[in-house]
């Protein structure tokens, strides 16, 4: 089981979307997926059409430990992913776990009976737009980070400030986290803009970019309003096909990264 974050500090550069989409395909490719919604606006669940009244136990009773996390998962109307949701009493945990024993460790421990079972072949956490204790969660119990970062100046900003917080995260929590690799959101090729932080991003940090690029697109908009993956929605969209071949790129390196491991 490979447990990924989806983080970025900044808001609105299409994390929510991405660990949606990304969770979508990589079901359609075979994989067995489980995606942790961790923010307490609760999109990822309204995205997948998991409505309020399906969110009877959350990540928070998980957190709390008053709920197994197998207790909690939902499952999707899509074949082979499940969905583990939030909602707004996440918003009270940091108050809540106060100065509680191992908690930066909560969502780890709660992950370690799946790592033994291993039903899932994948883990995707979506985490809140901000540095705060459900981000810390995910990070120390993820295997690694995948970034989703827009393509406009201001993100590079964020992306310099995520990365600080990996390294952070690594000294304290997690020495084991890698960089999974960084995505390219919302581009526009009609726009000079999206070229240059392309090519920046690529300048500085290789191949840790995917090839892969999910462009501006307005099927991808309109899905969650549906309470639908774009995959489902419109399939043969150009974002839906970005995100297959995302996920694809994703498996790809992951047989890589074991193939160097043994």
């Amino acid at each position: 089981m490979r447990v990924l974050v989806v983080a970025n500090q900044k808001g609105g550069v299409g994390k929510t979307t991405t660990a949606i989409n990304l969770g979508t395909a990589l079901a359609a490719v075979g994989e067995k997926v489980l995606l942790i919604d961790s923010d307490p606006q609760g999109n990822a669940s309204t995205g997948l059409g998991v409505g309020r009244a399906q969110r009877t136990t959350t990540l928070y009773d998980v957190l709390m430990g008053e709920k197994p996390i197998l207790d909690t998962v939902v499952k999707t109307a899509l074949p082979g992913l499940d969905l583990v949701p939030a909602d707004a009493d996440l918003s009270g945990i940091e108050l809540e776990l106060g100065q509680a024993p191992r908690r930066s460790f909560k969502l780890r421990d709660a992950l370690a009976p799946l790592r033994e079972k291993r039903d899932y072949t994948y883990v995707l956490i979506d985490c809140p737009p901000s540095l705060n204790l459900l981000t810390v969660n995910a990070m120390a119990a993820a295997d690694a980070v995948l970034v989703p970062l827009q393509c406009e100046f201001f993100a590079l900003e964020g992306l310099s400030q995520l990365m600080r917080t990996i390294d952070l995260v690594r000294g304290s929590l997690n020495p084991a986290l890698e960089i999974q690799g960084i995505v390219l959101t919302m581009y526009d090729r009609r726009n000079s803009l999206s070229e240059q932080v392309g090519r920046d991003v690529r300048g500085h940090f290789g191949s840790t970019v995917y090839d892969t690029v999910i462009p501006r697109n307005v099927r991808v908009s309109e899905a969650p309003s549906f309470g639908k993956p774009v995959l489902v929605y419109d399939l043969k969209c150009a974002g839906s096909q970005a995100y297959l071949k995302l996920a694809r790129e994703v498996v790809v390196r992951e047989r890589e990264r074991r193939a160097q491991a043994a």
